[in-house]
């Protein structure tokens, strides 16, 4: 097993990357640091060799061009679910100055009440004649939604969060507080006035750190699915090129469906690899070649076998953290791991030296999803489901094993080096 993915890592990365688009930036940064090279979609790809990367909004697409005709691919998903600033944030209540949010995803409401939060996302500005946009990150606590005492619940259990009247965050006591849009226009350093639009999300501010009698637990927001981000980052530049070409396709809006122009449900997959086989003399029939002779991992992360509730899990599948990463099936399709898929999976796990594990959901409870099935669907890639175990899944704050971390990634990293 040789890799430099470690839990302590992650925490970093996870600290460093509030938002999608400041995954993309974390990404970009180690790609930078590495050798490979930024290049536009809006203008032409000569050639391809070597080691190039895309980004398309909160989406980013990295290669290290081999010499055959296929490709290996990870590919895992940049966003979480959270609570997310509305267009009219500025609102008042009981005399607070509030700011209007609603849930994106499936966020687990009740956890993010009572933590302290910052603010981060991106704003678009106009600068001179042209649209400009700022990536913002606001490491201080300035919103948080408080809880409801308990002597004012009806009988003492809590209450049933309604999303539009109950997880507005309390701003400021002050009449003559800022707008909440025009501070954060300041904190960034841009005229308020400027300000176009915005894509502004809440963070818990507390840092990652490890947990438990001996650490080895990791403590973090967001771990669903900047796990597989930050693990499948290291597995490509940790890699030794290998004669497919090595990819890490990570997508925006998987926690919502994918629908949109930097989802896993868009073109953009499917567009780089045709440009990447045109730029180096292919045809159209090479493209297609190339997608029937490649496959995808889609990473996300996967359900440990909760200790408290234990009912809820499939018996003859138990889940262990530190267990090694864990290979997803689903009959109804929910996963997109086929039989020879899972034993492609099997085989890098062997390669890694790593144990792999076997999930399957309870059938008597829906079953989430990924950017699996989708990419399977969308492109015609060989695709498998896999993930890393972890408990509090969506939670504000979320946990795995630490050992789990260096496992996963050096199991995605026999994957993309293999022929």
């Amino acid at each position: 097993m040789t890799t430099t993915a470690t839990a302590t890592g992650l925490g970093e990365f996870v600290d460093a990357s509030p938002s999608p688009f400041h995954v993309c930036a974390s990404v970009a940064a180690e790609l930078e640091a590495a050798g490979y090279t930024r290049l536009a979609e809006d203008q032409e790809w000569v050639s391809l060799r070597g080691r190039n990367y895309v980004i398309r909004g909160g989406s980013i697409i990295a290669w290290d061009a081999g010499d055959g005709n296929t490709f290996r691919i990870v590919g895992g998903h940049t966003d979480s679910p959270n609570l997310r600033v509305k267009q009219k944030p500025g609102r008042t209540s009981a005399g607070i100055g509030m700011v209007a949010l609603e849930p994106y995803g499936g966020a687990w409401l009740n956890s993010w009440l009572d933590r302290d939060l910052g603010l981060s996302g991106r704003l678009a500005f106009r600068s001179g004649d042209r649209v400009d946009h700022v990536l913002v990150h606001v490491t201080e606590p300035v919103v948080r939604v408080p809880q409801l005492a308990i002597h004012l619940s009806e009988d003492r259990k809590g209450v049933t969060l309604d999303p539009q009247r109950h997880l507005d965050a309390i701003w400021s006591l002050s009449a003559d507080a800022p707008d909440v849009l025009e501070w954060t226009a300041g904190y960034a350093g841009i005229d308020p006035a400027a300000v176009l639009g915005w894509e502004l999300m809440t963070h818990d501010v507390a840092p990652s750190r490890l947990i438990g009698a001996d650490e080895e637990l990791l403590s973090a927001p967001r771990l669903d699915n900047q796990g597989t981000c930050y693990a499948g980052l290291r597995a490509l530049l940790d890699g030794a090129p290998a004669i497919p070409t090595r990819v890490l396709a990570l997508f925006d809006h998987e926690e919502v469906g994918s629908g949109s122009e930097r989802g896993a449900a868009s073109d953009f997959l499917a567009t780089i690899i045709e440009r990447i086989v045109l730029a180096r003399g292919g045809s159209r029939a090479d493209y297609l070649q190339a997608m029937a002779g490649s496959v995808c991992v889609s990473g996300d992360m996967a359900h440990a076998t909760h200790p408290n509730y234990p009912e809820r899990h499939e018996p003859a599948h138990r889940i262990t953290v530190n267990g090694g990463p864990v290979l997803k099936v689903n009959q109804n399709l929910r996963y997109a791991s086929d039989a020879l898929g899972e034993a492609l999976f099997a085989v890098a796990c062997d390669t890694a030296g790593v144990p792999m594990q076997r999930y399957t959901h309870r059938a008597d409870l829906p079953c989430g999803s990924t950017i699996g099935p989708i990419t399977a669907a969308r492109t015609g890639l060989t695709t498998i489901d896999v993930g890393a175990p972890q408990l509090a899944m969506h939670s504000a704050r979320e946990l795995m094993g630490a050992g789990d971390v260096p496992m996963y990634s050096a199991a995605l990293q026999a994957f993309l080096s293999e022929s």
